[in-house]
């Protein structure tokens, strides 16, 4: 039975027909800035605010962080123009393994390979420093407000200090005077230790220790590394090589991860960091010549139990701040922005596209974080055989072309 007494939901009207969707966008990363990209040009009823408490005229080229970015997250861009095909490196290839020791005396291979050339694709994503993705982004959003500045606005310099929900459904934003919007979508991200709490939150007591890192040149290009070792994971990310590196040598991205509370790395000079990571890398690596400075962060997953709260929406590390073990945090928000604007774009009722939104970010996010968070604990399991069953399941998934397949494309779309 239907009621009639109700009209359809694409002629329930939350807004006057004629009125702009006023939205303000918190954080201009790479998630803020897509997000704003995308509702410029594809929801012609939204008015965008972007507010960000960097200064203006800070040159975000510059900074040096690492991105490995999925295949899906690459098209993204791509879409919006502003991807940086010359400076990127793609992933061609990703060899997952476990450290011995493990499966003794069973004639099966801990090793998974996911090739590109495999799943028709022609990479599976890219590294890149967080500048050369944020500055290209920023551009094309400057761009948007000097072409619109009616309807577009970039506000650096204003932190955002609150957020007020109103009777009327719309929200009161404190940036050192009170604004009010339809809708807020708070993009800021931050690392797990200085976040406030969320919903659903674990402290792994792991740090990652995070670096470049320089080994010979007889891995293909292209080619990047999850090892997983009795403390933790450690991944090896191709990167793009530079003007003055030698011919010999290739440039690699490292995330190593192992206990806080009796961590092996942070008493090591580099020769020494040097020495004990080579034992755990794989052979399939080549030879580690150099190990660069490493900086080290505290990992714990920091997920909201749902991204909707009335008009307020959270996306990208401000609804889940996830283990690096899979590489999956960017890829979730850029998707979280897309998706969000794709709903809205043509919603005439404002609560009800968003609960579409909720619903159908859902399975994406719970299965990444799910997956996520249970690698992450395991390494902290001390269970007899658990190392020998992360190996037969890693040697099971390269016995099933069609599961590791689907695993691909997870790992490149996520889950749809």
């Amino acid at each position: 039975m239907t009621n009639e007494s109700a009209p359809p939901d694409h002629l329930d009207r939350s807004l006057p027909a004629t009125a702009p969707v006023r939205l303000a966008i918190v954080g201009a990363g790479p998630v803020g800035l897509t997000l704003a990209l995308f509702a410029a040009r594809l929801w012609p009823a939204a008015e965008v605010t972007l507010f960000d408490a960097r200064p203006a005229g800070h040159d975000v080229s510059g900074d040096p962080r690492t991105l490995a970015l999925s295949l899906g997250s690459v098209q993204l861009l791509q879409r919006l123009d502003v991807w940086p095909a010359e400076q990127a490196q793609p992933i061609t290839r990703v060899h997952v393994s476990q450290a011995p020791p493990t499966l003794t005396g069973v004639p099966i291979k801990p090793e998974l390979t996911i090739n590109a050339l495999d799943e028709g694709v022609p990479q599976l994503g890219a590294v890149l420093r967080y500048g050369q993705v944020v500055a290209p982004l920023q551009r094309a959003w400057e761009a948007e407000c000097a072409a619109a500045p009616a309807r577009c606005h970039f506000r650096l310099g204003t932190p955002v200090s609150a957020l007020k929900p109103l009777p009327d459904k719309r929200v009161e934003l404190d940036a050192g005077i009170a604004e009010v919007f339809d809708l807020v979508v708070v993009a800021e991200g931050g690392v797990f230790a200085d976040q406030a709490r969320k919903g659903l939150t674990h402290d792994y007591a792991q740090t990652a220790w995070v670096g470049n890192v320089q080994l010979d040149n007889s891995a293909a290009p292209g080619l990047a590394f999850e090892r997983f070792t009795r403390h933790g994971p450690v991944a090896l990310l191709p990167l793009k090589a530079e003007p003055g590196d030698a011919p010999t040598r290739r440039r690699a991205a490292l995330v190593w991860c192992v206990p806080r509370d009796d961590d092996p790395v942070a008493p090591l000079n580099d020769h020494q960091r040097l020495t004990v990571l080579a034992t755990l890398l794989p052979e399939a690596a080549g030879v580690l010549r150099e190990v660069g400075p490493l900086k080290s962060f505290a990992l714990g997953l920091n997920a909201e139990r749902t991204l909707v709260d009335g008009r307020q929406v959270r996306i990208g590390n401000a609804a889940q701040t996830l283990h690096p073990v899979a590489g999956q945090g960017l890829n979730l928000g850029l998707r979280d922005a897309f998706t969000l604007v794709q709903t809205l774009r043509d919603a005439t009722n404002l609560d009800s596209a968003l609960r579409r939104v909720e619903w159908s970010r859902a399975p994406d996010r719970w299965s990444m974080i799910a997956a996520t968070d249970f690698l992450a604990r395991s390494f902290t399991w001390q269970l007899p055989g658990l190392a020998a069953a992360r190996g037969l399941g890693i040697a099971a998934l390269q016995a099933l072309p069609p599961v590791k397949s689907a695993l691909a494309r997870q790992m490149m779309f996520g889950r749809r």
